[in-house]
C-alpha cells in the first residue's frame, strides 16, 4: 500500500476535481486512481465535485467506475445538481429557456421550471439557464439574449473558459457565456465553482474533518475552495498555470498530478 505524502496525512478528507483532475477526456489521469485508493486505504474520505454540467451525476458515477475508481452518486456533487436545487427553492413553476446538454434540461425540468425550447414562447422566458455544451449555435443566443431584454434571470454553471481533452483545450462553459453576456450587457449569477455551493454540498456529505481541494483551475477550484473556507491544492495535468498568480487565493501545493501530490506513486 502506497504511503501518502506528508501533506495529505494531515486532512480527514478530500475532494477532487474531476476534468483535468481525475481524467483528461475518456481516460483517468496516469496515476489518479492509484492515488484515490491510496486515499481511502489510508482512512481518507474522498468526494468528487464537478463543474461539468455536460453529464449527469449518474454518468460521473459510470464515468468513474469505468477507469477504475469505485463511487455511488451521494459521493459526486455537480453543478448540474445544484442547479436544479437553486431552482427548485427559488424558481420554480417559472418558464426557462435551456442553453446545454439533454441532461441540463432534464435539471431544469425536475426543478419545476417548463422549458420553453422549441417554442414560440423561448425568448418570454423568465429564466435563462446557461449550461456547457458541444451543439450550441446563433438562434440560441438569439432567444437566450432575446429572453434577457424582456428581464430574464440569468443563472450559468461556471465561467471555465476551456476543457481539457486529451487533444488539447476545448472551449468550455465560459466561451458560450461571453457571448451570451456580451449580447445582452449582463452579468450571469454562477451556480457552480467558484461559488462555493458544491463544496458545501460536499462537505454535508462527507461530514466534519480538515478537508483538502484538489483541482487543476486557480479561478475555479482553488477560488471555490478559499470561498468555502478550506485549503486548495493544484495540479497541473488540466493545463493550469505553473505558477500561483500574485494575488487572489493561493493554493497550498502546486504539483505536477494527483499522484504526485498524494504520494502514491
Amino acid at each position: 500500500m502506497a504511503s501518502l505524502s506528508p501533506l495529505l496525512r494531515a486532512y480527514d478528507q478530500v475532494i477532487l476535481d474531476l476534468d483535468g483532475c481525475v481524467w483528461i477526456g475518456e481516460d483517468a489521469v496516469p496515476g489518479s486512481v492509484d492515488a484515490i485508493a491510496a486515499l481511502r486505504d489510508a482512512g481518507k474520505r474522498v468526494a468528487f465535485a464537478t463543474n461539468n454540467s455536460w453529464h449527469s451525476g449518474e454518468d460521473h458515477v459510470a464515468k468513474l467506475w469505468g477507469v477504475g475508481v469505485q463511487a455511488s452518486l451521494a459521493d459526486v456533487v455537480t453543478v448540474g445538481g445544484a442547479m436544479q436545487h437553486l431552482l427548485a427553492e427559488t424558481r420554480t413553476t417559472r418558464s426557462a429557456f435551456v442553453i446545454g446538454t439533454p441532461a441540463m434540461h432534464r435539471h431544469v425540468t425536475d426543478a419545476g421550471l417548463k422549458v420553453m425550447n422549441g417554442t414560440d414562447l423561448a425568448s418570454r422566458a423568465e429564466v435563462v439557464v446557461l449550461s456547457g455544451t458541444d451543439d450550441v449555435d446563433y438562434a440560441d443566443l438569439r432567444d437566450g439574449a432575446l429572453a434577457l431584454g424582456h428581464g430574464a434571470d440569468f443563472l450559468a454553471t461556471g465561467r471555465d473558459p476551456t476543457l481539457p481533452m486529451p487533444d488539447g483545450h476545448w472551449p468550455g462553459t465560459g466561451a458560450i457565456l461571453a457571448a451570451l453576456e456580451t449580447a445582452s450587457g449582463l452579468t450571469a449569477e454562477i451556480v457552480g465553482k467558484p461559488s462555493p455551493r458544491l463544496f458545501e454540498t460536499a462537505l454535508d456529505r462527507l461530514g466534519e474533518g480538515r478537508t483538502l481541494v484538489v483541482g487543476d483551475r486557480l479561478d475555479s477550484d482553488i477560488a471555490a475552495a478559499a470561498a468555502a473556507g478550506l485549503d486548495g491544492a493544484l495540479v497541473l495535468t488540466g493545463g493550469a498555470p505553473s505558477e500561483p498568480p500574485p494575488c487572489g487565493p493561493q493554493p497550498v501545493k502546486v504539483a505536477a498530478d494527483l499522484a504526485e501530490l498524494v504520494g502514491a506513486r
